[in-house]
């Protein structure tokens, strides 16, 4: 605890990945008080096409009253 999802469209290199997911990492434990071995992050490649059938609706407009930061689209 906890298991941080990131769901993003292709692209992106696996640096840059590993920077994001090293930097969440290090805030949720800052955050949480956990240690490193609680946290672990991943990362799901969503085609554009499929973003708003796949991420959107499901997970994002269906659970708008739950989320903290909320997309500006």
């Amino acid at each position: 605890m906890p298991h941080v999802v990131v769901k993003l469209w292709p692209g992106k290199t696996s640096q840059q990945k590993q920077q994001l997911a090293d930097a969440i990492a290090s805030d949720v434990m800052s955050i949480m008080h956990c240690g490193e071995e609680s946290v672990s992050v991943g990362f799901e490649e969503v085609p554009a096409k499929d973003w708003t059938e796949k991420v959107y609706r499901p997970e994002i407009k269906a659970n708008w009253a739950q989320l903290y930061k909320k997309p500006g689209y």
